[in-house]
Parts: structure tokens; C-alpha cells; sequence
């Protein structure tokens, strides 16, 4: 199987998929894709790879697939182990719950292509970028107390397990910090983090080993 993923280094999306093909042990091709430099607005990259221009884009054996979340759904149906996603329905659920809680909810109002139409004034984007952060990981957070109120324990965001709530969840706290935003109020999601990131995959794929030089 060739696999060839094209991403950005600093794109939380684009992380959630390094880390499950890392987790997945899959090998795959890397295809930097600048987006400050607007690479992703390139004519043959949207005609063939992203029609809405926008990183992560997954090619296996050269059919490219878009979208974090479809991404790591067929990679689960491809490569079952290790999952992702729990096996009981309620907890496999709330996975998905609070995958989405930032897939749906949070990440899309800050990606640098909704702060350039809010402003072109760094401070505005800033604010506005820490506005929605905050109020997605507050659900997050709270969504997490119900995790544990019905006996799911951790260290990780969902369980004893690392799980797409945690592919989703610890990258939108690295944008956190990058837009200042106050974690003191979420205690839950930072322990989660903190369990999550002293795992080897979460370091193979963290945006630290991408950076350019």
C-alpha cells in the first residue's frame, strides 16, 4: 500500500492524521504544503487533491481522501488495530462526541482562513481565535466529567486507551497556547493531554519533528 500524506506542519488537522498513521504503525510518504505561503490555494492541488484547498489530504495507492475525520475512520476500517475507537456503542460514541466537540465545533473558527476574513489585524484574530478555543474546550471539559461520572477512567481523554477524542483534543490545545488562552479552567483536558503526549506516537507526529528548519 502507498500511502502519501500532504499537511502542514502546524495544522492540527493534519496532526490528528500523523498521529493515527503513527499509532496504526502505517508508512507513509510526507508532502509539505505551506499554507502561509498559500500552497493549498494552488490550482492542482485543489483540482486533484482538495477541493476546498485545505490540508490534510491522505493518497492511498493514488486516490486522495480529505477531511481529518474521514481520514481516520477509513484508516480504522483499514488497519483495525490498534483502535481508535472503543468497541462498546455508548463509549464509541462519546468518542465521537468529543472528536467532534473541536472537529465541528471549534477548530473551523480558528484555521487561518476564517481569522483572515474576520481581520487582516493580528490582535482581532487573536481575540477572536481565543474566544472560540475557550468556549469549545469548556464543553470538552465538561463533556470529560461525564466521561468519568459514568465510570469511564482515564489517563487518557476517553479511557485507558488512546482514542480519536485524544486526536482531537490535544492538538487544539497546542493552538491554545499558541493564542494564549487560559487552561487553568481545565484541569481534565491538560491531564489528559499531559498522558497523551508521553506516548511515542503523539512525539513521532507532534508539529515539533515537522517544523521546517
Amino acid at each position: 500500500m502507498d500511502v502519501l500524506l500532504h499537511h502542514y506542519w502546524r495544522s492540527s488537522s493534519s496532526w490528528r492524521v500523523r498521529w493515527a498513521l503513527a499509532i496504526k504503525g502505517i508508512a507513509y510518504r510526507s508532502h509539505a504544503v505551506d499554507l502561509l505561503k498559500g500552497e493549498q490555494a494552488d490550482g492542482a492541488y485543489v483540482a486533484e487533491k482538495s477541493p476546498m484547498g485545505f490540508v490534510p489530504c491522505l493518497e492511498i495507492d493514488g486516490r486522495a481522501l480529505t477531511e481529518s475525520m474521514a481520514i481516520l475512520e477509513l484508516l480504522e476500517e483499514l488497519h483495525p488495530q490498534p483502535a481508535l475507537l472503543p468497541k462498546v456503542p455508548w463509549r464509541r460514541a462519546r468518542v465521537r462526541q468529543l472528536a467532534e466537540l473541536i472537529n465541528s465545533g471549534t477548530q473551523p473558527l480558528q484555521n487561518l482562513a476564517v481569522l483572515r476574513h474576520r481581520s487582516s489585524e493580528p490582535a482581532e484574530q487573536k481575540a477572536w481565535a481565543r474566544h472560540w478555543i475557550a468556549r469549545g474546550l469548556a464543553a470538552v471539559e465538561r463533556e470529560l466529567g461525564v466521561v468519568a461520572s459514568e465510570g469511564i477512567e482515564g489517563p487518557y481523554a476517553a479511557g485507558e486507551a488512546i482514542t480519536m477524542a485524544d486526536l482531537y483534543l490535544v492538538p487544539q490545545l497546542y493552538n491554545a497556547r499558541r493564542f494564549d488562552v487560559d487552561l487553568a479552567p481545565f484541569p481534565r483536558i491538560v491531564a489528559a493531554e499531559t498522558a497523551a503526549l508521553a506516548t511515542d506516537a503523539a512525539k513521532a507526529s507532534h508539529p515539533d519533528a515537522f517544523k521546517p528548519a
